[in-house]
């Protein structure tokens, strides 16, 4: 049996989507996480610039 035999399949064609599990009550949204790491980056980046005009 050679390669050219078999059936050719597209990747995502079973007609499945994907949906990501709904949170547990209580937790945090994603959008909420991404907007929480956002804000701890930028309060990281202005403490070291603050430690740097200190130095």
């Amino acid at each position: 049996m050679t390669t050219s035999e078999l059936p050719r399949k597209n990747p995502g064609a079973s007609g499945r989507t994907y949906t990501p599990p709904e949170p547990q009550p209580g937790a945090p949204s994603r959008a909420l996480r991404v907007r929480a790491a956002s804000g701890w980056e930028k309060f990281m980046r202005r403490i070291e610039a603050r430690q740097e005009a200190e130095t």
